[in-house]
């Protein structure tokens, strides 16, 4: 919350002539807001102090529940940790009842309640809890409906319908979307990101410019994660740029969308220079993300941040992959045995809550891949294409053994030549792996039909998008199925299924 202090004057002189901006019990007074500050920064420590000065100082101030549970948020999303999630979502309740009896003129008396019910939701999801998390969602949703008809200008609103619409816009089929339907409630993503695109643009220009950095932050995952936008990084990288630079939470956000948008030497260099210190949060996962840039560009010093990143690291996520990072490292140094150990870890340690754990469980269980084909893989994952297609230009999928092997070739040159612009050349292999790998259990084939289908989209041959989308959504039971057929309905959508 870069500035944010330019707000306290701004927000006095609001209260000074509209006394119905000031709620005796809900006061974003000085110290909420450097806690609230405090908390976008991840100096966790200094918000509980900053907390604490505000319960001595006005113990009754509703406004302070609201930031207790920012805390535990942040504390659950950089920690990642079972442990603390099962010890801190007990105090949910307590939270929620302080704050219902306050007063509901305020319109941060619905507004407070939403957050806490969503920000749990999101973290309940993470260890699949989908009942809950579902019930949470419809909480926070019709509060904040209710609240944006009470209180039509005040725009914090727009930052949950925006994240809810967004989210359930584009949920796979499972659980939680099945849940969600009994009750009705649906999301429609291109809402969801034009609320959030406008109050990422508007905010640092009104009165509610302190809640900037939550809306970024917020808008970034979803760009990227969510609706996986072809300006993901580009958004992200404009808005977070007015961020302190003293604020890890930016240093996340932008290393994050640049390795996930091969952007791969400037997130090392932006991982190489986040701040450091006791005053911010423990964030193993930006050593396991150090970890990735770095072996994207195939140096294999990776596996010492991978190692750092397992030895710190308390939370259940990214154990397996992190494991099975180290062992490529291993086949590429020719290091046959230590690939095994790992590979071993990768299958025996950690946990399957998240995609890219069942996907290294997966791996972990396959045979090694071909040297070239890792390399290709990860060079062209940090974006380095020139040097990806080098490598296997004078390869043909005939060479490899296994038809797993054979389907990521084509499906590796197929990326690498969409990317580089060549359509038609990307085209004749996404088909190969789309007959090579149909009835695989590797995303290989699936993934390739949902390119292609973009591809012919890009092209303005709907009929064909249609068709290769279509293909991308027919195929089950293989690594990713979620993501892919989202996006796979999200291509149908554009194209006026």
């Amino acid at each position: 919350m870069t500035k944010s202090l330019r707000f306290i004057p701004i927000f006095l002189l609001l209260i000074l002539v509209n006394p119905q901006a000031l709620f005796a019990n809900f006061d974003f007074n000085t110290n909420c807001l450097n806690a609230y500050r405090s908390i976008f920064e991840l100096k966790l420590g200094n918000a509980k102090a900053y907390i604490s000065t505000e319960k001595k100082q006005h113990p009754n101030n509703s406004i302070i529940p609201l930031l207790e549970n920012y805390v535990d948020y942040f504390t659950l999303v950089t920690s990642g940790s079972k442990t603390e999630f099962d010890k801190l979502k007990g105090n949910k309740s307590g939270r929620l009842d302080k704050i219902s009896d306050d007063d509901k003129n305020s319109p941060y008396y619905l507004y407070a309640q939403a957050e806490i019910n969503l920000q749990w939701a999101l973290i309940r999801s993470r260890f699949g809890e989908y009942f809950n998390s579902a019930m949470e969602i419809r909480k926070a949703n019709s509060m904040l409906q209710e609240n944006s008809k009470k209180f039509p200008g005040f725009l914090l609103n727009n930052k949950g319908i925006g994240l809810i619409n967004t989210v359930l816009g584009n949920l796979p089929d499972g659980a939680l979307k099945s849940t969600l339907a009994t009750f009705g409630i649906k999301g429609n993503m291109e809402k969801g990101l034009a609320m959030l695109d406008k109050l990422a643009d508007g905010l640092p220009k009104s009165t509610y410019e302190p809640f900037y950095e939550e809306v970024v932050f917020y808008y970034a995952y979803v760009l990227t994660d969510v609706a996986h936008s072809p300006s993901a990084y580009a958004k992200t990288m404009r808005f977070t740029d007015r961020i302190a630079d003293t604020s890890l939470l930016k240093s996340y956000l932008q290393s994050y969308v640049c390795i996930k948008t091969a952007h791969n030497d400037e997130a090392i260099s932006i991982l190489a220079k986040r701040p450091e210190g006791g005053v911010y949060q423990p964030f193993p996962y930006l050593d396991y993300l150090e970890g990735i840039a770095h072996l994207n560009k195939l140096d294999l010093s990776a596996s010492s941040y991978f190692n750092k990143f397992l030895q710190q690291n308390k939370g259940v996520n990214y154990i397996k992959d992190a494991n099975l990072h180290i062992a490529w490292v291993a086949l590429l140094k020719g290091d046959k045995s230590g690939y095994s150990n790992f590979v071993s870890k990768a299958i025996n340690s950690g946990y399957t809550y998240n995609e890219k754990d069942k996907q290294a469980l997966n791996e972990a269980s396959a045979p090694a891949p071909p040297v070239d084909l890792l390399k290709a893989r990860l060079l062209y994952d940090g974006g380095y294409l020139t040097k990806a297609v080098q490598l296997l230009d004078d390869k043909k999928s005939a060479d490899y053994n296994t038809d797993k092997d054979k389907t990521d070739f084509n499906y590796r040159m197929g990326r690498i030549y969409d990317d580089l612009g060549k359509d038609d050349q990307a085209l004749i292999f996404y088909q190969a792996a789309i007959t090579q790998g149909k009835s695989l259990k590797y995303y290989f084939a699936s993934n390739a039909a949902l390119q292609m289908g973009k591809v012919y989209e890009k092209k303005g041959n709907k009929a064909k998008a249609k068709e290769a989308f279509n293909i991308a959504i027919s195929m089950k039971n293989h690594e990713y199925e979620n993501s892919i057929e989202s996006q796979a309905k999200m291509g149908l959508r554009r194209v006026g299924s």
